[in-house]
């Protein structure tokens, strides 16, 4: 059975989506974009993540684009700017968002790190857009544990629905505390960058000689290896970005794919878990 992630609400999801980062920069690629995400949603990865920030809203248009008539299939999660973070400029900037969406609402709506507006006043925005309907749950990025217990404990707090933090099988500072935090608190985890922007932030990944022999023996790609590696915890949602249709259904048939204990005994070894708190990673 493939795996799934259960938000707070019930709702239930893939435990693979797509991410749009790099998306609508190239207007070049734009056409090869929209086709990979409608492959996704044909191929079962629901979740659609987005930004403001990504290509100054370029890829929250790309996503509009692939969504046209299949907007039901959906799960569009967007972020917004800290500097937009405040009880009215959060509107606005989500507004905004739904308008190169070319949507009536969001699924999920992050802030995308914390910034200086106060907490209470995001959540306040977070709740208005809720009760307006134009959102149909929040949550946070960037999060470090302290920063989520803080917010938690705001009036409302807890209504946080998700956390979107960086998490890659070489950068595993999470698993000491953040992430059973968050299990424990039934608030999924979604883990960008989930193949490490495809080995650039960590050079040995594609090629090491352990994952290319577990990859090997498996009949997979090493990238697979790494999604469900990623996704082999309960809670967590790997958002990579896929820019072919190929790269789509690899990441798809990833949902399916399980590691034994000896396989995961020989990844720890060659990349250990965390012994201690570390800074929160972010790229």
């Amino acid at each position: 059975m493939s795996k799934s992630v259960i938000f707070s609400d019930h709702k239930v999801l893939p435990a693979i989506g797509q991410g749009t980062w790099y998306m609508g920069e190239n207007a070049a690629q734009r056409r090869q974009e929209v086709d990979a995400l409608r492959c996704g949603l044909d191929s079962g990865l629901t979740l659609i993540d987005t930004a403001e920030m990504y290509a100054d809203g370029g890829a929250e248009e790309v996503a509009g684009e692939a969504l046209k008539g299949r907007r039901e299939q959906a799960f569009l999660v967007s972020k917004v700017y800290p500097w937009n973070a405040g009880a009215v400029d959060a509107v606005e900037a989500c507004e905004r968002s739904l308008r190169r969406l070319q949507t009536e609402y969001l699924d999920l709506y992050l802030l995308h790190w914390r910034g200086n507006v106060p907490l209470q006043e995001t959540i306040v925005a977070m709740e208005t857009l809720r009760r307006a309907g134009k959102i149909l749950r929040w949550g946070v990025s960037n999060f470090d544990s302290d920063d989520l217990n803080e917010l938690l404990a705001e009036e409302e707090g807890t209504n946080c629905a998700a956390n979107q933090v960086l998490y890659h099988l070489a950068s595993r500072g999470i698993e000491y505390d953040l992430l059973p935090d968050c299990q424990q608190r039934n608030i999924p985890l979604m883990a960008y960058c989930p193949l490490a922007q495809a080995g650039r932030l960590r050079h040995d990944l594609m090629s090491h000689p352990l994952l290319n022999q577990i990859a090997q023996q498996k009949g997979i790609s090493v990238a697979q290896l790494l999604l469900a590696w990623v996704i082999r915890k309960e809670g967590v949602i790997a958002i990579p970005k896929a820019g072919s249709l190929q790269h789509v259904r690899e990441n798809a048939a990833a949902l399916d794919i399980t590691l034994s204990s000896d396989e995961l005994a020989s990844i720890n070894q060659a990349f250990p878990p965390p012994t201690g708190k570390m800074p929160l990673d972010v790229v």
